[in-house]
């Protein structure tokens, strides 16, 4: 394979690796801002308990986030130099904008967030929980700009310089509000609030099934039930935003989605199939007129791959299943959260066996559908790195070879198997151990000896 191929599959696997993390962190930052609050509302030892026993694993999390992170950074440089001189002026100024107001908002108050629990006040410890939270809603906030930049880009001008074009930002906000940044903003971040919600939940089946920390586990999974089902709705709502947005600015990617090849009234919705890219068709169950009601409220056509030059069309077979399976991540997160909440409401959960399992499988359904979502919406911008104004073939670098790639390839494969295998060996050490029990205290001595007061 040449360079630009396999410098697009090592930087696939990097980002995929890497993303695994923040929306975990994203998610359990939210979490831990309702559980301590719970806590300092209600007094009630229980949400303390839950409260530590999540603040480890947003640790560990967060360590491999930013270890991980740190290697796309510098593939920038390495495999992507061309493509980084040209939008050094609009990624200069989003990193740098996310190092003031996130990793160091965040990094400053994780110190007080895991030690700071008999060192500091009350109401000290729960502001730097909602910094901490925040540093890590505001890491994705720049990221998704940057990204969504690449989408649709504005507010910039193209000057001509000695190593070649560059893309200079003509307004700050402008580049900050492009076409795409709001919308893809919410369905990302709702997408990690899905991620945090399910994880607390399946760990709550866990010991719910295994009969463990049943008054811990009670309580988890009602917190976990009562985000993510209005989460799960709000996201359908984005989606449909989403895609309205796509079909607007990125005709190309929304017709793979469906895999509309060709223009006309009334056009369907696949539900599920697959897609035969040498005779151009596609083989699926349809709702007709279905993403022409969606869109537009009509039977305008929507936008097929037949008025789109060849050689701008994405991997369609690929975007169309990634996007598909996607969708399906959220109806199967949808029936466990209504199943849970229904037998919840009713008071027999924890001797639905079956759902329990569902529960704890579920974690893997909201890190499925932001994997594929990821991959479908960098999938179906190619060939352009920067939409309708940089190619991907124009933005890999020119001084490196196939074989220093596919090494590097080779390197970040074992590397990140050894991580990973890591951190489930230290996950799995957490969720099993259980939280810190402390029941033989009266709540009123527990948050004395945690919060002292005055006197106290």
């Amino acid at each position: 394979m040449d360079v630009l191929t396999l410098s697009r599959i090592q930087f696939s696997i990097n980002s995929c690796f890497h993303f695994l993390y923040p929306p975990i962190s994203i998610g359990l930052g939210l979490m831990l801002v309702i559980m301590e609050g719970l806590y300092l509302k209600t007094k009630d030892h229980r949400y303390k308990e839950i409260t530590n026993f999540w603040i480890k694993i947003f640790a560990l999390t967060f360590a491999l986030g930013v270890a991980t992170g740190l290697v796309q950074t510098f593939a920038f440089g390495t495999n992507w130099a061309r493509f980084s001189r040209f939008v050094g002026d609009v990624f200069g100024s989003a990193l740098a904008t996310e190092g003031i107001f996130a990793f160091f908002l965040e990094a400053g108050f994780l110190g007080i967030l895991l030690f700071g629990w008999d060192r500091v006040g009350p109401k000290l410890h729960y502001f730097a929980t909602i910094c901490v939270a925040l540093g890590a809603h505001f890491s994705a906030i720049w990221i998704l700009v940057a990204n969504s930049w690449m989408q649709t880009p504005a507010s910039f001008h193209i000057e001509q310089t000695p190593v070649g074009p560059r893309a200079v930002i003509d307004s700050f906000w402008g580049m900050v509000f492009n076409p795409s940044s709001l919308d893809r903003l919410c369905h990302v971040t709702l997408g990690c609030w899905l991620t945090g919600a399910f994880f607390v939940i399946s760990v709550a089946a866990y010991y719910l099934l295994k009969r463990r920390h049943r008054d811990l586990a009670m309580p988890m999974m009602k917190i976990g039930l009562a985000v993510a089902f209005p989460v799960l709705f709000l996201q359908l709502a984005s989606g449909d935003s989403n895609a309205k947005m796509i079909g607007e600015h990125q005709p190309a990617k929304l017709a793979a989605f469906e895999g509309i090849y060709e223009t006309a009234e009334s056009t369907p919705i696949s539900l599920f199939g697959w897609v035969d890219a040498k005779k151009e068709e596609v083989h699926s169950v349809k709702i007709p007129g279905a993403l022409s009601f969606l869109m537009y409220g009509s039977k305008e056509p929507v936008v097929g791959l037949d008025q789109i030059p060849r050689d701008e069309w994405p991997n369609v077979p690929v975007v169309f299943q990634t996007y598909h399976w996607m969708v399906v991540m959220w109806g199967l997160m949808f029936l466990v959260a209504l199943f849970g909440v229904w037998y919840w409401r009713k008071g027999t959960l924890e001797k639905k066996g079956w759902l329990l399992w569902s529960m704890i499988v579920s974690v893997l359904f909201p890190h499925m559908g932001n994997q594929l979502g990821w991959i479908s919406a960098e999938m179906g911008r190619q060939p352009w790195v920067v939409w309708k104004v940089l190619r991907t073939s124009d933005g890999v670098s020119t001084v490196i070879t196939a074989g220093q790639v596919g090494g590097s390839i080779t390197m970040f494969v074992a590397i990140y198997l050894l991580l990973f295998a890591l951190f489930l060996f230290l996950l799995d050490r957490k969720i099993k151990h259980g939280p810190e029990e402390i029941r033989s205290k009266p709540d009123e001595l527990i948050y004395r000896n945690v919060y002292p007061t005055k006197g106290g």
